[in-house]
């Protein structure tokens, strides 16, 4: 009996140390404070989901077992200071965490006093992105941060095409930091904030509208509205008075009016139709079971709260449910690990105690910094969705919901989240899928926008001001096709004039402009000058001949060029007439030489091949040598007379005959060319000659031709003429360098071009040396240079571009060439011809050679069997001469000694008297033996 009884006493121990370790062990109450201002529309639903989240929490047994939240509520109304003493009254009585602010105003100067004492803060509302966790540690932040809102809306802005916006905001730390945000999302899409239209907090209509009317004078006419729900309801009704809520304007507002609109039980037709057409964005809550739970008990929880006054529930309450679901996870794992509620003294606050402020109730919570760890470990599924901090203190998947108001409704087009854009599909949808934020798919549904129509606005026209575009024009002396200005009636025509009016013709929008010239009139003007003028706004555009370099581009921003352009060499050049030699032109020396070489060769090599059985190929040497000359000449015309016998003669001559062939074709080519086609000659090559010489360059006045020769390719200034007409280049190029003119004149292809239809005896010489052309100048991110660029291309496609052209400029001929001096063949253009003839030269002779030495061998070897005694006596010849001897003679005299036919037979077959006598010789030897 005694044993079983320690045996239970033993399993009681461990019993009680199993519970002890699983079960937490904390106080009875845990005192936590809420902040949020009760008559906004934020606050009125925050304090109900709040109350309904710590009732809930008290009434599961899973969390916080034994321990019971206790929450005091206090109203902020939006007051920093306020705020700062209730947040105070809270740390007399050992409050923990306190839930809230609301406001971000409140929140910075609260987390001041949280950061002292180390209470967390554990906000629904306050979207600053600047309460970062390194400047205010103990600041929690249970929603998304406006950071991922204006990325949203930059988002918004780079898919419909809008390139600025203008913001209306509250000019406080929420309303500035958050535009702050949007300008910083902006620019890394390549795009702007035109302006910042700041209103006062708490200002009045009047104020406002004030506002309102100078942001309406701007150019852009895309909205981003920052504000609270009072201050942005009084906005929208002041537009729409202003009638700027009507066709072309564009609203996109934040998520305070997404809170607003569905706050109301029922929507306003008169507040709905202030605002018809305008973009909201809503903080996106998943489709969780803790959110069904709190929407279907929300009316009764309402009607206990408020009496009665019905308000719907929006997606800042969820997260304020949250923030106290997340506060009791993190309260249960403070007192899982040991955690207890304790309070010292602050030893900074003995300085200033005192008064009757009270300051020594206030003490540092001592767990705060453990109670921080774990809320920021916390994990669980909340109403909102996913209740987890990443490592810089976000909520993961931020995410919003894109609303279209329309008529009297709203209508959700599209989602954003960070991971993968926007979308027509759910977050929760995409987490399944990988990340894909590509620009394909980037899709929203259809939107209806203000003037009730679905065409995308342009989002910006002319600054209402009342001024029309001041356009300079350069007033040039030379070259007036392209532009002139009359100065006694101030009318500007040309072709560059008229491409321009022909372009503005076709924006979707009328444009107020007038032309200035720009110039004294006596010689054309500094483009680099004039271009300046809009660098200090003297003009607003420039519309001419103006080329588009790279030191303009880096001020001002040009449209598509509708003229290409470059820098070309003009120069004088002569006629180079045909003389009594000219025939000899087509080839140079050394192929002429190369050539005949070949023809020799390949006439011996045939002879070679063809001697010993070709009666053609023999005869006395004189004959010989007029038949290899004639032989080999006469293929250039293919009138060889010879027949060629053997295989290997043959396939010479058929490698030859085409080597000729090609010769022959390309040489009457080019004499065809020299013949008929007028050469010219100039001591000026390209460039790169112009440079090396010393002699004078011209230039036209004004044009970047002068700064591009010094600067880009260092020529010095010393050489360089500045002209200022087509008479001053014909004079100059006349003249010469060495009369005091210029050797050549360095200029842009279209006026060199207009020169030389009414000049033949000048020429460009060289390639083009720059690729431009020419555009209208307009202020850097200027829309109107964007739209214009369009207006250029659709004038390109339909023709009338080439048109205008026609209209101004001369088409006449030109003279024009890349290179002055004939093209004479070389013999490396015939290398490969040469080298395949070569060497089927070669095999041929190599292949020949050893026959021969196989027959002398055979030969010798039948002399040695049929008359040895002979043949000793004959000791004394050379081998050498007697193989010479062999090859000489015909090939079928030693076939015959080779066999048993009669030796007066092979005699009389011969022809040459060199045969015969070698035939007696041999008879005479056999009879003696």
């Amino acid at each position: 009996m005694k044993s079983i009884l320690q045996i239970l006493g033993i399993f009681s121990c461990l019993c009680y140390c199993t519970l002890g370790q699983n079960v937490s062990v904390g106080p009875d109450v845990v005192n936590i404070g809420v902040l949020c201002a009760f008559d906004s529309t934020i606050g009125r639903v925050a304090k109900v989901a709040i109350a309904a989240a710590i009732n809930d929490i008290n009434n599961d047994s899973s969390i916080l077992s034994g321990t019971k939240l206790v929450a005091q509520m206090q109203d902020t109304n939006y007051s920093g200071f306020i705020g700062i003493v209730q947040a105070l009254q809270f740390m007399e009585k050992d409050t923990v965490a306190i839930i809230g602010p609301q406001s971000s105003v409140v929140a910075h100067v609260i987390s001041h006093v949280a950061n002292e004492l180390q209470v967390p803060l554990m906000s629904f509302a306050a979207t600053d992105p600047t309460l970062t966790s390194l400047q205010y540690p103990f600041f929690v932040r249970t929603i998304h941060s406006d950071q991922f809102q204006m990325a949203s809306v930059a988002d918004l802005v780079d898919y419909y095409g809008w390139n600025m916006v203008t913001a209306v905001y509250i000019d406080d730390d929420y309303g500035r930091n958050g535009i702050a945000t949007l300008g910083d999302e902006l620019a890394k899409r390549r795009l702007k904030i035109l302006y910042k239209a700041a209103i006062r907090p708490g200002a009045k209509k009047s104020e406002m509208a004030a506002v309102l009317v100078k942001a309406a004078m701007m150019e852009s006419r895309v909205f981003v509205l920052h504000a609270h729900d009072d201050s942005g309801l009084a906005v929208f009704s002041l537009a729409y008075n202003l009638t700027m809520t009507s066709g072309g304007y564009v609203w996109i507002a934040t998520d305070w009016l997404s809170a607003v609109l569905d706050s109301v039980p029922r929507l306003d037709s008169g507040l709905l139709s202030t605002m018809q057409g305008v973009l909201t964005l809503r903080q996106h809550t998943g489709n969780t079971n803790m959110k069904k739970t709190l929407v279907s008990q929300w009316s009764t929880l309402v009607k206990e709260e408020s009496g009665g006054s019905g308000f719907l529930l929006n997606s800042f309450g969820f997260y304020a449910y949250d923030s106290v679901w997340m506060l009791a996870h993190a309260l249960d794992a403070f007192f899982s690990s040991g955690g207890n509620i304790s309070f010292s003294p602050d030893p900074r606050l003995h300085a200033v105690a005192g008064g009757a402020l009270n300051l020594d109730a206030l003490s540092i919570f001592d767990g705060g910094m453990l109670l921080l760890e774990k809320i920021r470990k916390v994990n669980f599924m909340g109403a909102a969705g996913p209740v987890k901090l990443d490592s810089d203190g976000n909520l993961i998947h931020p995410a919003y919901d894109i609303i279209n108001i329309i008529g009297s409704g709203l209508r959700t087009i599209g989602y954003w989240s960070n991971y993968s854009g926007l979308s027509i599909v759910s977050p929760e949808t995409l987490y399944k899928k990988p990340p894909n934020g590509t620009i394909e798919n980037q899709k929203l549904r259809a939107v209806f926008w203000p003037g009730e129509t679905t065409t995308t606005p342009r989002g910006w026209v002319f600054a209402n001001n009342g001024n029309e575009l001041r356009i300079g024009v350069p007033n040039r002396v030379s070259y007036r096709q392209f532009v002139s200005a009359d100065n006694q009636t101030g009318m500007v025509s040309g072709f560059c004039i008229d491409v321009f009016a022909a372009a503005i013709n076709l924006l979707p929008y009328p444009v107020a402009y007038r032309f200035i010239p720009f110039g004294s009139g006596r010689e054309n003007p500094s483009y680099t000058q004039l271009i300046n003028q809009i660098v200090t706004d003297e003009f607003d555009a420039v519309v001419g001949d103006v080329a588009i370099v790279t030191n303009r581009t880096k001020v001002v921003d040009f449209t598509q060029p509708y003229v290409g352009s470059g820098l070309v060499i003009l120069t004088s050049v002569k006629s180079q007439g045909s003389d009594g030699w000219a025939f000899l032109q087509p080839f140079t020396i050394r192929m002429w030489l190369v050539t005949g070489v070949f023809f020799l060769i390949v006439g011996t090599v045939v002879w070679l091949l063809e001697h010993r059985i070709n009666d053609d190929f023999r005869g006395p040497p004189a004959k010989q040598v007029i038949t290899v000359l004639w032989f080999s000449f006469s293929t250039l015309f293919f009138a060889h007379r010879e027949d060629t016998r053997s295989t290997l003669g043959r396939f010479v001559i058929i490698i030859w005959l085409f080597v000729v062939l090609i010769i022959q074709s390309s040489y009457t080519a080019s004499l065809t060319s020299i013949l008929t086609v007028q050469q010219l000659t100039s001591p000026i090559r390209g460039i790169d000659s112009l440079i090396a010489s010393d002699d004078p360059i011209g230039f036209q006045v004004g044009s970047f031709a002068e700064s591009y020769l010094v600067h880009e390719l260092g020529v010095s200034p010393s050489r360089l003429k500045s002209l200022g007409s087509p008479d001053e280049y014909k004079a100059a190029l006349d003249l010469g360098p060495r009369k005091g003119g210029v050797v050549a004149i360095v200029d842009e292809r279209p006026y060199v071009e207009l020169f030389l239809t009414n000049h033949d005896r000048f020429a460009i010489v060289g390639a083009e040396f720059t690729k431009s052309g020419w555009g209208f100048a307009f202020p850097r991110d200027s829309q109107l240079a964007v739209d214009l660029s369009t207006a250029i291309l659709t004038l390109s496609e339909t023709g009338d571009l080439q048109r205008i052209h026609d209209k101004w400029l001369s088409t006449g001929p030109s003279s024009a060439t890349t290179d002055l001096q004939p093209d004479r063949l070389h013999v490396y253009t015939f290398s490969g011809l040469f080298l395949i003839c070569g060497a089927a030269c070669v095999a041929a002779l190599a292949v020949h050679a050893c026959v021969l030495v196989r027959q002398y061998s055979r030969h010798v070897a039948a002399e040695q069997s049929s008359g040895g005694a002979a043949i000793s006596r004959s000791g004394r010849r050379s081998s050498i001469r007697s193989f010479l001897s062999f090859a000489d003679h015909r090939e079928a005299q030693y076939q015959g000694k080779g066999s048993s036919k009669d030796p007066a037979a092979l005699a009389a077959s011969g022809s040459s008297s060199g045969v015969s006598s070698f035939t007696s010789s041999n008879a005479s030897s056999m009879s003696s033996r």
